[in-house]
């Protein structure tokens, strides 16, 4: 299992650019997918939404909303991962969490969560 710290947050104007961390630690052999979710204002932990997602192999997918603007990627140790966020909305206004899915050595699954940075937008 892995423990995730996310760092990077802020308050840009809508336009602007910001780039969110996610320092990885552990077992970082058991990860096959890291991914990076936010929730936004008055939203229920249950409605997170997913931003982008890579797995083990480098294959990356972006919801909708961040296609073109968005980018995530890893530093080549796998021990940190980013989100280059550009042309920031107001609606990307959110608390954005670093995710991590992978089994353990009896092949049960997990899912780690790190404690999420806050992401604001003004228009």
């Amino acid at each position: 299992q892995v423990q995730l710290k996310e760092s990077g947050g802020g308050l840009v104007q809508a336009g602007g650019s910001l780039r969110l961390s996610c320092a990885v630690t552990g077992n970082l052999a058991s990860v096959n997918q890291m991914a990076w979710y936010r929730q936004s204002p008055g939203k229920r932990r249950e409605e997170r939404e997913l931003v982008a997602a890579i797995t083990s192999d480098g294959n990356t997918n972006y919801a909708d909303s961040v296609k073109d603007r968005f980018s995530i990627f890893e530093n080549s140790t796998k021990n940190a991962l980013f989100l280059q966020m550009n042309s920031l909305k107001a609606e990307d206004t959110a608390v954005y969490y670093c995710n991590a899915e992978g089994k353990m050595r009896d092949e049960s699954p997990f899912t780690s969560w790190g404690r999420g940075t806050q992401v604001a937008s003004s228009a």
